[in-house]
Order: C-alpha cells, then structure tokens, then sequence
C-alpha cells in the first residue's frame, strides 16, 4: 500500500472485537469500536526479522495496521485502546471510501514496566489517496524507521531542530497545546469580569502565559 518490501507484508485480519471483548472497557469506548471500525489488518511488521535493518534501542518493531471506517472520523481513543494493547509502535493507516490518512502516536514505554506503553499525542496527514501518502520507508535500523515516519506524518507542525529528538518536540508541542488552553480560558475570564482590579491581576497573568508560550515558539525553530 505505501510501497514497504514484500518481505514485510502480513496482511492478517484482526476481529475487532479482540480490542474490547475480553476487557472492561467504557461503554462509549466499546460503541466507537462497533460503530466506527469496519475491518483492522495488520499489513506489515516491519523488524530487523523481515527487512534489512539495524536494531533499534528503543524501538523494536513497528506494526502497519489499516483501519476501514464506516465513517470519516475516528475518535482518538480507539487507537489509544490499539496501542495499549500492542506492545510494539504502530504506523496506521485510516481507509474510508477509497481515501487514507496516516497517523501515528508518540509511544514510550511506562514507567510501570511489563511491556506497558504510553501515547502521548498523535499526529495525522490529510485524507489522500494511498499513493500520496508521505510515507515512506527511510532509515538504518528500527529506530530511525519510526521516527522518519513520526517526521513525515508530522509535517510542517514538527518543526523540531534535526539534532532535537521526536520526545523532546512532542513534549513542547504538548506544552503548547497546554500554555494555549490557559490563555484562553484566562481571556474569556478577563472579558467577563467586572471588577477592574481583578482584571488587571488577570492581564498581568496573561501576559506571563504569553511570554512563556513565546519561549517555547522560540524553542521548536
């Protein structure tokens, strides 16, 4: 589908019912799965077993699954629930009516142990057609494999320093996300409060948010 080697390819069907059958899930959880989720393969198992690569330190294997949808959205949390239960790095492709869109998640091991993992955020292409898709096989061993995925996936929202790392950018770009959610809920705060003194306390906090997001603008160029 994205042109890996045949020495790769599984093409394995996984029952989708595998992911929340034999577990307690949230209900809303389990109703994503059977209303969004048609078919899940496992397409390709990319390891130093099955291509020429070096190992990786810390990735082992990445695992292509396709997903079908039976609709063009796919609430976050079903892939969350994929990667929880997989305990290698998965590259996904989303299918829906003849269109693909790549994602993939920022995935570490938990401080826990036992093979438990922890995905931070995910990053998603647009919907294209399977050729289109920048993703494409690049790298020396597992390790770089996965994180040129990351990179292509990511795009121009991964404006990282070649020498900074994918965890070192992922965790800015989530205290980004984080520094903007106060600010604009502290704007909000400002706009409907009555009282002056306290909205000067505000845009005194507002401005020390501001300037903290800039700093951490400044970091990811």
């Amino acid at each position: 589908m994205i042109g890996l080697p045949a020495s790769t390819e599984l093409n394995k069907r996984i029952p989708k019912q595998k992911f929340y059958e034999n577990i307690t899930l949230a209900p809303a959880l389990k109703k994503f799965f059977v209303e969004q989720v048609k078919i899940i393969y496992w397409r390709n198992k990319i390891a130093t077993s099955s291509v020429n690569l070096s190992a990786g330190a810390s990735v082992t294997e990445v695992e292509v699954f396709e997903v079908r949808l039976n609709q063009p959205v796919l609430d976050e949390s079903v892939l969350r629930q994929i990667d929880k239960d997989i305990p290698y790095h998965i590259l996904f492709l989303l299918e829906y009516e003849g269109k693909h869109k790549a994602a993939i998640g920022y995935k570490e091991a938990a401080a826990s142990g036992n093979n438990a993992f922890k995905v931070n955020r995910y990053y998603y292409t647009e919907w294209l057609p399977a050729e289109e898709l920048p993703v494409k096989l690049d790298g020396l061993s597992i390790d770089a494999v996965y994180e040129n995925f990351f990179r292509q996936i990511a795009g121009n929202r991964l404006q990282a320093k070649p020498t900074e790392s994918i965890k070192e950018f992922v965790e800015k770009d989530e205290k980004r996300q984080q520094l903007n959610k106060q600010i604009d809920k502290l704007q909000n705060k400002i706009r409907k409060e009555k009282q002056l003194n306290k909205q000067m306390q505000m845009n005194s906090e507002l401005k020390k948010l501001k300037k903290e997001l800039e700093g951490v603008v400044t970091w990811t160029h």
